[in-house]
């Protein structure tokens, strides 16, 4: 099964940016798709952004359309998540998935990166 590990979360301030990575474990066949969700303390997970590995086609939640960009580089097997114009609310631990029998994906699971962004 696929392993997925993520990086890059870390400690901003309001309208920063940060870069999230989603390394997998094999390779990103063009059937698999890729997520990224975040839970904020006190709140349910909620989904943020997707994108299908074979047509690189990317969705966005509403709360972070315009601001965040996800992307994926099937060469390294690596999606990512471009954070920009943070805001506090944007504070949670983000959290990657793939897989390819559910949408978005949630077969599988990284550990998890908190990001905090302070006002």
């Amino acid at each position: 099964q696929v392993q997925l590990v993520e990086s890059g979360g870390g400690f901003v301030q309001t309208g920063g940016s940060l870069k999230l990575s989603c390394a997998a474990s094999e390779r990103l066949y063009s059937s698999y798709n890729m997520a990224w969700f975040r839970q904020a303390p006190g709140k349910e997970r909620e989904w943020v952004a997707s994108i299908r590995i074979g047509t690189g086609r990317t969705y966005y939640a509403d709360s972070v359309k315009g601001r965040f960009t996800i992307s994926r580089d099937r060469t390294i097997n690596t999606a990512y998540l471009q954070m920009n114009n943070l805001k506090p609310e944007d504070t949670a631990v983000y959290y990657c998935t793939g897989g390819a029998s559910s949408w978005p994906p949630r077969d599988t699971w990284g550990q998890g990166t908190q990001v905090t962004v302070s006002s």
